[in-house]
């Protein structure tokens, strides 16, 4: 009974995670049942609400904000494209769930459960924790009604997606071909003509230098730069001057005991006459007999239910070990068998409890009751959390004024500074082109470059740069767009210039030697060591040059091919051998085809997924600057 638990478990780590593949995985119906207000999307006549595509969006921004770190730019998600993107996402989500449910696909309580108890991230020493479970969920702004709604959604989705994805086709003869293309070797010499002798000679006329400075103005502009004064008002910057009082510590360790207590926990031992969930009374009558008789051999002989579990029982991963099936907390285990368990002393053997399993016969073996942590354990804990709740309370305190005070006293940052004890930092250089940053974010640049803060000098508006984080910047020098003058840059130019023309030549010479080479002259150039190639190796070689290579025609040898690299000249290559694969291997060809069918299968997935849509009744709302539809 627990296979499905196993291969469930990665289903779930990913949901917790936060992972979307291929698709968005939010939303509970409450979402769909909000009137036409704020409708997003339509699929066959389903509603996508805006808190479900909020919720969506903010879900794939913190997962984006993890990935990219530092470089992380909260502007990204500001764009049509994205918006429409994780819609596109929320559509398809829809219209698969429609599809599995059509398919007569289900998930029942008791396999959720199942798999949820067994993933790593919701235990504590090794079992299913209640509290554990609650707070990773909180820790992601979820609430386990929410988690596992998403988590059966999915699971009904990947029922019907794995299908296709994991039937991928691949045929042997194929994957024969593909190795023997991959793994075919050719020894290659290579020559070439460098651009050194040729730059020497090259000559470029002054008008010609100042032609492409004429031609080619967007090359040499200076993009205008602004030179800011500015401060930083933060919670995390509150957080290092608070310091909890003892008698704060204890309060809060007084009022939230229960999240510092371990709960009860107990160890049992069962046997298990299983049923099948499409069985018939015959069956289930049958099975019940079965564990009757059972029951009646546990009562006559307690002593022997580790052996009489170990022969019998149907629940192959603790059959083994006697019925064992370790210590649990209360909530881990479908509710008639919790209740049963959570309801017996030590050593008490039940009478039959039935659940969608089947039978079982219980055997209550020990108790660890609820153990609460000592204060003096969990002390550091608290005054965090106090030092974090404090600092958040004093900085949306302090948010306004610190607004107002950046408003109302424009022509300087200081007295804003000083009302949450900050200080003001000078003399960052800006670029209205640059890369929006976690600090310099395209907001803040926005602001900055704005017409009142440049003319005026006057203070930005407070913005957010991330959660209880604000910066005000004022301008103190400003440098509008230019271009750099022609002396600055004609040095430059010149060696573009001759570059270019000593590319040129040495193209046209090699072109010559290639040629000559081909009719078979011989040749007096100096060859590299031989390398040998295959298409399935990475090589150094420019990668235009390993495309010519095993493009080719090998039938006569040597031949010999050229191309023309920017950087280092004309590349002269010649190719002497070739060598095919003997034989193959056949765990080789199982790799093989094990590849092509994840690649087949994903294929066979993206063309029911658009002939899904494509015969779907779909309306997506337009976002700004985007006509799709």
């Amino acid at each position: 009974m627990f296979d499905f638990v196993h291969e469930r478990k990665r289903v779930v780590q990913v949901v917790l995670a936060l992972i979307i593949l291929p698709f968005a995985l939010w939303g509970l119906d409450s979402y769909q049942n909000s009137g036409d207000v704020g409708v997003m999307a339509t699929v066959n006549g389903t509603k996508i609400g805006q808190a479900e595509f909020e919720d969506a969006l903010t879900q794939q921004r913190r997962r984006m904000q993890e990935l990219a770190g530092d470089q992380f730019d909260p502007a990204l998600f500001d764009r049509p494209e994205i918006k429409h993107s994780v819609l596109e996402g929320l559509v398809a989500q829809h219209l698969l769930l429609a599809n599995a449910k059509d398919a007569g696909l289900t998930v029942s309580d008791e396999q959720i459960a199942q798999i949820i108890a067994g993933v790593g991230a919701f235990q504590k020493d090794g079992r299913f924790d209640k509290q554990t479970y609650e707070a990773a969920l909180r820790a992601q702004g979820m609430t386990p009604s929410l988690f596992e709604y998403r988590v059966r959604q999915d699971i009904l989705n990947r029922q019907l997606t794995d299908a296709y994805a994991r039937n991928g086709f691949a045929a042997d003869t194929t994957a024969d071909t593909l190795i023997r293309l991959n793994e075919q070797q050719r020894t290659v010499s290579i020559t070439t003509l460098g651009l050194g002798d040729f730059l020497k000679k090259a000559v470029v006329a002054d008008s010609d230098v100042q032609k492409y400075y004429e031609q080619n103005p967007q090359q040499f502009e200076m993009p205008e730069r602004a030179q800011v004064e500015y401060v930083v008002f933060s919670a995390d910057a509150l957080a290092d001057k608070i310091n909890p009082t003892d008698a704060e510590v204890k309060r809060y360790y007084d009022e939230h005991l229960g999240e510092f207590s371990t709960q009860e926990q107990r160890q049992a031992s069962h046997i298990l006459i299983s049923t099948a969930t499409q069985a018939g009374e015959a069956e289930k009558l049958a099975a019940r007999k079965q564990a009757e008789q059972l029951l009646a051999e546990v009562k006559a002989a307690p002593a022997k239910f580790a052996a009489l579990a170990k022969e019998h029982s149907q629940d192959l991963g603790s059959a083994a070990n006697g019925g064992d099936l370790g210590m649990f907390g209360r909530g881990m285990m479908v509710k008639p068998f919790d209740d049963a368990v959570f309801s017996m002393q030590v050593g008490q053997i039940s009478d039959l409890v039935q659940t969608d399993f089947g039978y079982h016969i219980i055997k209550v073996t020990a108790v660890k009751p609820a153990k609460a942590q000592p204060l003096k354990e969990v002390s550091a804990l608290i005054e965090q959390r106090l030092r974090a709740q404090q600092a958040a309370d004093k900085f949306a305190e302090l948010a306004e004024r610190f607004n107002d005070t950046v408003y109302e006293q424009s022509d300087s940052l200081k007295p804003a500074a000083e009302l949450v004890g900050a200080k003001v930092v000078s003399g960052q250089w800006l670029s209205r082109d640059q890369q929006p940053g976690e600090m310099w974010t395209a907001n803040v640049l926005e602001a900055v470059f704005s017409e009142d803060a440049v003319k005026n000098q006057r203070n930005t508006a407070a913005v957010e740069v991330k959660p209880n984080t604000l910066l005000a910047a004022r301008v103190t020098t400003h440098q509008p767009a230019s271009v750099r003058p022609y002396a600055e840059v004609a040095s430059g130019i010149r060696k573009l210039l001759q570059h270019q023309v000593a590319l040129r030549a040495a193209e046209e010479q090699g072109k010559q030697m290639l040629a000559a080479m081909q009719a078979g002259e011989k040749n007096k150039l100096l060859w590299k060591t031989a390398l040998q190639l295959s298409r399935s190796q990475r090589s150094d070689l420019d990668p235009a040059l390993l495309h010519q290579i095993f493009l080719t025609d090998t039938s006569k040898l040597p031949t010999y091919i050229g191309v023309l690299d920017a950087k280092s000249g004309y590349v002269i290559a010649r190719i002497d051998a070739v060598k095919d694969v003997d034989s193959i291997d056949p765990a080789k060809r199982e790799r093989y085809t094990q590849q092509m069918r994840q690649v087949t299968g994903e294929a066979l997935l993206s063309a029911y997924l658009a002939e899904a849509k494509s015969g779907a009744e779909i309306s997506l709302k337009a976002f700004a600057d985007d006509s799709s539809k």
